[in-house]
Parts: C-alpha cells; sequence; structure tokens
C-alpha cells in the first residue's frame, strides 16, 4: 500500500463505553481538562502579573504549566471528542502533530525539573552567590537549554517516521505516539528503536543525574546548617518538586509495566496511557499552591482582596 493512502485516514482503537456510558465519561473528562486548564492558566498568570515572583525560581517554574498545557491540550480534546461524536479516524498529519506534541511534554517535564532543582541547589547550597549566578542571561539560557534540547530530541525521532513505508492504518490507541505510529509500517524499525531508547536514556539520565547531585547536596546543607530559615527554605521549595518528580515516574513506570502483561486489559492499558498526561497538569498546580509560601500567598491575598471588594 502507497504511502499517500495514510495521509487522511487512520483509524483509533478507542474505548469501550457500555450503553449510556458515552456522556457522564465525556462530562467527567471535560471538567478534568477544565479544571487543569484553569490552575495551569492562573499558574502562569500569577507569575506573569505579579511583581513578587519575578524571581529566576518562577521564571523556571513558569515553564512547568506551559508544558501541561501542552501535554493536556494535545491528549485530552481529542479523546473527548471522539468518545461524544462516537468518531475513531484521524488525518495522518494530525496524528503525527499529536504524537510530537506528547513526546515534547513527556521529555519537557522531565528537563524543566532537572533546571528546577538546579536553580534550588544554587539558592539553598550557595545562597550568597544567587544572584551573581542566576542572572537574567543564565536563566534565558537554561530554559532555551530546556526547551531545545526536547525539541531537538523528539524532532529527531519523528524525522525517522518519515522514510519508512507504511502497511497499516490502525492506531492500537486513543491517541497517536511514536510506538503507535511505528506499528503502522512495514519497514525495517531497528534505527528507530535505538533512537527511541537513546532519547529515553537520555532525558532520564540528565533529569536524574541533575535532580540527585542537587538534593543530595541540598541534603547535607539542610543536615548541617543550624540556621531554620535555610531549613524551611529547602522543605518548602524542594518537596514540591520531588513530589512531582516521584508522581510522573510512578504513573509512567506504571504504564509501562502495563504493557508487558499480556493478562491486562487494553482499556486498562489505555488508561494508563493517558493518565501520564492528566495527572501531572492535574496536580502539579496544586502540589505548587500548596508547597510553595509565595504561589499560595499570593492567590490568598488574592482573594482576600476581592472579598473585601464584594463587601
Amino acid at each position: 500500500m502507497a504511502n499517500t493512502t495514510f495521509q487522511f485516514d487512520l483509524t483509533l482503537n478507542n474505548f469501550f463505553i457500555p450503553a449510556g456510558g458515552k456522556y457522564p465519561i465525556f462530562f467527567f473528562g471535560l471538567l478534568i481538562y477544565l479544571f487543569c486548564v484553569f490552575c495551569n492558566a492562573t499558574l502562569l498568570l500569577l507569575i506573569i502579573t505579579k511583581p513578587n515572583l519575578h524571581k529566576p525560581m518562577y521564571m523556571i517554574l513558569f515553564s512547568l504549566p506551559l508544558n501541561d498545557l501542552i501535554g493536556i491540550n494535545a491528549m485530552l480534546p481529542k479523546v473527548l471528542s471522539d468518545i461524544v461524536t462516537e468518531s475513531n479516524r484521524v488525518s495522518y498529519p494530525l496524528c503525527v502533530l499529536q504524537g510530537f506534541l506528547l513526546h515534547l511534554y513527556g521529555g519537557g517535564v522531565l528537563f524543566i525539573l532537572a533546571a528546577m532543582s538546579f536553580d534550588r541547589y544554587v539558592a539553598i547550597c550557595m545562597p550568597l552567590h544567587y544572584t551573581t549566578m542566576m542572572t537574567a542571561k543564565a536563566i534565558t539560557c537554561i530554559i532555551s537549554l530546556v526547551w531545545g534540547l526536547d525539541l531537538a530530541l523528539v524532532t529527531l525521532l519523528f524525522s525517522l517516521q518519515s522514510r519508512l513505508p507504511k502497511c497499516r492504518s490502525v492506531i492500537m490507541n486513543v491517541f497517536c505516539d511514536n510506538p503507535s505510529l511505528l506499528k503502522l509500517t512495514c519497514g525495517n524499525t531497528f534505527l528507530n528503536n535505538i533512537i527511541g531508547l537513546f532519547n529515553t536514556a537520555v532525558f532520564q539520565a540528565i533529569s536524574v543525574s541533575v535532580q540527585g547531585f542537587s538534593y543530595v547536596k541540598i541534603l547535607i546543607t539542610f543536615m548541617v546548617t543550624r540556621r531554620s530559615e535555610t531549613k524551611n527554605k529547602a522543605i518548602n521549595t524542594c518537596v514540591a518538586q520531588l513530589v512531582i518528580f516521584v508522581m510522573f515516574e510512578i504513573v509512567a513506570t506504571f504504564t509501562i509495566l502495563s504493557h508487558r502483561f499480556q493478562n491486562v486489559s487494553p482499556d486498562l492499558q489505555k488508561i494508563m496511557g493517558m493518565l501520564i498526561f492528566l495527572v501531572p497538569p492535574l496536580l502539579n498546580p496544586i502540589v505548587y499552591g500548596l508547597y510553595t509560601h509565595e504561589i499560595r500567598s499570593t492567590l490568598l491575598q488574592i482573594w482576600n482582596i476581592k472579598v473585601d471588594v464584594n463587601a
């Protein structure tokens, strides 16, 4: 079959939805989507509009809700639309674009958390040098490196898709990703698999090594310092990042494991795959709202002002 037959006609393997369950599932998913968008957009607006958040830590943090919005908007609206319209068709270009954005989101989570942990390492372990090290130029370089490296690795991965002949038209998932797209081909995918493993290794190695180094150094500083202010800063700013990183790794691990056991139902595998793009955008702004004092106090201040105005 020629590649041109796949330019406008791919079939997604959607969920099995029992009779009467279509609209309850749709509205529940819509509520989750709207809540995620509202919380992450609120965090973005706070960082943009509030001068007390115009600091290096929050300039790097700005990338996290932005990345979460990319992930959830690339995945959930299409899934909800297919549920309510009972459609399972997607054009090949849109399928590739969705997969590209979802992989960009996954790599972005790891790199952004690594950058944030380095910022906390400098702030807590070298407080006297923080203002000279974390300048506007340095922050720009860090953010550019995070997004540039993420974009380069994902572009490399998806650029190899175009060289392969396609002989299938069914995506064995409710959304498009690189493994699903590879299953469409009847060519040799050895190089694609190697690049995929290489990308995974690079994402994990950089993220884990930077965060491991940073948090070990922070822990040592936490244990030897006698200043309660330093200890409180270490707890309040690092716990949120560690919670988000562990949460993301747990969800990703369960997703990978669900595809390694034959007795796991296909619908459960699809749900586990979706959790990677649902759980972090859902919980990240809540975690930062609870553990980051400046964000929490800024939100409470806005709420108090609104209450006074209404009064």
